[in-house]
């Protein structure tokens, strides 16, 4: 049986309040209550800054035994760097989110749109990448989805992100014993959520866990969208 951590991409939006959360619930009690109701989210907020140890110590406090966090790489690492010399700046972050222990989902690797492929580049950073940090790859540029690069994750045991949007869909590969989806279609049908809960189940051989985050929005309908894909998932 596949271990199901579906969410959405951050939890703390004031915009939120009064449809997914109380309207007089205060910014700090926003985690709690959201752990309530799923049992993941993703953070993006470490893709500009590394979370503190305190600030984690906070949220592994703040949420159930059966929770995981799953960090977007900081921008050092993706944007600036480019998977280049940044091997001390990979260590540093992976040494911060061990303190979660069994709280660390996975780490989201997103590469700036304009960034086309390079195989070797990739393979040279995932073999460098320290040993216990389940990594997930989010291409934004097509020239990437192809099977030298399939195979390399393959062999360093890393992760396709399925990532959807309205500018780019990612190819349904697997490339790891467990997978991560980013669903950031402005709307989602019965019919796509019934997809996406058929692949995953398809999926139940090849992976032991998936995290799948749905996007956050003003309306907040992350929340009700990660809701209804759990419920066509058994609830798992």
């Amino acid at each position: 049986m596949i271990h199901l951590w579906i969410g959405t991409s951050g939890f703390q939006y004031p915009e939120w309040k009064g449809g997914f959360y109380p309207e007089t619930l205060p910014a700090a009690k926003m985690l709690p209550y959201y752990a309530e109701r799923f049992p993941s989210t993703e953070v993006n907020y470490s893709f500009r800054r590394i979370p503190s140890e305190k600030t984690l110590e906070k949220w592994a406090a703040a949420t159930p035994d059966r929770f995981k966090f799953s960090f977007k790489a900081p921008q050092k690492i993706t944007h600036f760097a480019k998977l280049r010399a940044c091997a001390e700046t990979a260590a540093y972050f992976a040494g911060v989110l061990g303190q979660l222990e069994r709280k660390l989902g996975a780490v989201l690797f997103q590469l700036p749109a304009t960034f086309e492929k390079d195989a070797p580049l990739l393979a040279d950073f995932l073999a460098g990448l320290p040993r216990g940090v389940p990594s997930a790859w989010e291409f934004r540029h097509a020239s990437w989805f192809d099977d030298e690069i399939f195979s390399t994750l393959r062999s360093h045991g890393a992760a396709l992100c399925l990532a959807e949007s309205e500018e780019l869909v990612t190819p349904r590969e697997t490339t790891a014993d467990f997978g991560y989806l980013r669903l950031r279609q402005p709307g989602y049908s019965a019919a796509d959520l019934q997809s996406w809960a058929d692949f995953i189940r398809g999926n139940e051989k090849r992976w032991t866990e998936t995290f799948v985050y749905f996007k956050h929005e003003e309306t907040g309908t992350g929340p009700k969208f990660a809701r209804q894909l759990s419920e066509r998932l058994g609830g798992e």
